[in-house]
């Protein structure tokens, strides 16, 4: 059976339709009508589906949030069509007040503040800060009352405080740059190691701590680049010697399993971490900013790369809001040319976007799509006819169209599922699969709109036995990506083929049974666009 071209055209606009966007001159190539969707060939079964071609909303990358907790009320339509990581600032007051504190404190405080993500497979990336902005530099203070306020000063109780002075030549005092702060920095950073490294409910850590919002600057991490409160460094006031080897080694002892992130991609350059650049694709910042993020050639492919878009200075002034500045048509250009040389997993600056106006719904879509990973299956091959007990041979095509790889080595699943219900029957882990090292294109040609070095097809060749305990019969073969915490299907391809709860049906197959019909009806499909039951689960 052929799936012919009316259907695939019918069936996009449907898709479109059903979330506000529509196929583009930007989107991959209609097949034309001889293209086969499916075909059978000496016992052989190859399917090529349709790619879904908007954006998706998939774990760990593309449009993060962020909520001040004391301030900002969650939506009612919580969460957005695309989010899928908050950042959450955490108070160093509340992780640890003492230094006898115990991990528990740590832990008890991050239940409280990421509760329920997991029911709506969102990810969090926590930045442990202490001070959202100086006093001296107009910072307000937290209003006492409120606990969760990230405003003002979050220094624990037995660290002194801070002496300023106007003279921009005297050190500050306390805080930062007490004797003891580097210890207790080791110390707390263990904590969150111990907390955090194996909670299935963290993407990436954002290092913080340092300086305003934990951005690193005032102070600074290093003398690299001029301090941003005078022009000149000054030891002990506007950098912190020794803090570099100091946070990087103990973040690289503590963080085994989990992606560490740091503000500016000229510190740490003797660690491998990832990057959050909280001024992303500011003209002003292009030096600091994409110039020096550049240098860290395929830092990418292993550590992430992120950030923030700010509507609040520079050239960005002009807009105000997040809505505006990637509706006009150069900025947008700007953002994605960044997105995709540097090859961006998450930009954040949409918390307070307006989804319901359809014309930011396209546009927002675009930034997604071209943010992180997208899997494309371009073909799988499976027999027509299998028995239990015995082996069969697998394969599967997928390419990375997106910017970035997938972090995280999570597991790919093939399954039968009944065909009248679609529950599965019986399933399998995929051996010798690592998913994160499907990596993108490369080096971006923004006339293009394409990377000049095409990113590799990633097969997959796999030998797999179906349990004797399977009845005899006609069944769906499908493919899932599992999250870890549950091992549920979580992670989505970029394929019409998908049933709702997170598996990619590709074929009818037989059980020690002759089958006729192999093609699935594109109406028996669910759009991936509008998923809103998929969720993981926390041991």
């Amino acid at each position: 059976m052929q799936l012919n071209m009316g259907v695939h055209r019918n069936y996009c606009v449907v898709i479109m339709l059903a979330i506000f966007t529509f196929c583009s001159d930007a989107d991959p190539e209609i097949p034309d009508d001889d293209d086969q969707v499916i075909s059978v060939k000496n016992g052989l079964v190859t399917v090529k589906p349709i790619e879904y071609y908007t954006a998706i909303r998939n774990p760990m990358k593309g449009l993060r949030e962020y909520f001040n907790p004391a301030l900002h009320l969650k939506r009612d339509e919580y969460p957005y069509p695309y989010g899928t990581i908050i950042k959450e600032y955490m108070q160093w007051d509340n992780l640890e007040n003492v230094e006898s504190d115990e991990v528990d404190k740590v832990i008890a405080y991050s239940n409280h503040r990421w509760e329920g993500v997991e029911d709506i497979n969102m990810k969090v990336i926590p930045r442990p800060y202490i001070v959202w902005r100086e006093p001296w530099l107009g910072g307000l203070t937290t209003e006492p009352e409120n606990p969760d306020d990230l405003r003002g000063s979050h220094w624990p109780a037995d660290i002194p405080g801070e002496t300023y002075s106007e003279d921009p030549d005297t050190p500050i005092t306390g805080g930062y740059f007490d004797s003891s702060f580097q210890e207790r920095v080791k110390k707390l950073v263990k904590k969150l190691g111990e907390a955090w490294d194996n909670d299935p409910r963290v993407a990436y850590i954002e290092m913080g701590i340092i300086g305003c919002w934990g951005e690193h600057h005032d102070p600074n991490i290093s003398t690299y680049w001029p301090p941003h409160t005078q022009e000149y460094h000054v030891a002990n006031r506007t950098w912190i010697p020794g803090i570099e080897k100091t946070l990087g080694d103990a973040f690289t002892e503590a963080f085994k399993n989990k992606k560490v992130m740091v503000r500016y991609a000229y510190d740490f350059t003797e660690y491998d971490f990832g990057v959050f650049w909280d001024s992303f694709a500011l003209p002003q910042e292009e030096n600091r900013g994409y110039n020096e993020m550049m240098k860290l050639d395929d830092r990418w492919k292993t550590q992430p790369m992120g950030g923030e878009i700010s509507w609040a200075r520079g050239d960005h002034a002009q807009f105000d809001s997040f809505e505006e500045l990637i509706s006009d048509n150069a900025t947008q250009a700007r953002v994605i040319k960044h997105i995709r040389n540097l090859h961006i997993n998450h930009i954040g600056g949409v918390t307070w976007a307006d989804f319901s106006n359809t014309e930011f719904l396209s546009n927002a879509a675009i930034i997604q799509k071209n943010l992180g990973y997208r899997f494309v299956i371009e073909k799988f091959s499976y027999p027509t006819r299998i028995k239990p007990n015995t082996s069969f041979s697998l394969s599967l095509d997928v390419v990375n169209t997106g910017s970035s790889p997938f972090y995280y080595n999570w597991p790919l699943e093939v399954s039968l599922l009944d065909p009248e219900t679609k529950e599965q029957v019986w399933s399998t882990v995929l051996n010798n699969v690592n998913i994160s090292e499907w990596m993108p294109g490369d080096v971006w040609d923004s006339s293009k709109k394409a990377y000049t070095i095409d990113a590799e097809t990633n097969n997959v060749e796999a030998n797999v036995t179906v349990d004797e305990d399977v009845p005899d019969g006609k069944y769906i073969i499908s493919l899932a990506v599992l999250d870890p915490a549950g091992m549920l299907p979580s992670l989505r391809f970029a394929a019409i083929n998908y049933f709702e709860g997170g598996r990619h049906p590709m074929g009818y197959i037989g059980v020690n049974a002759e089958i006729e019909e192999f093609e699935i009806p594109v109406t028996e499909f669910d759009n991936l666009g509008s998923e809103t039951t998929l969720h993981y689960e926390l041991d």
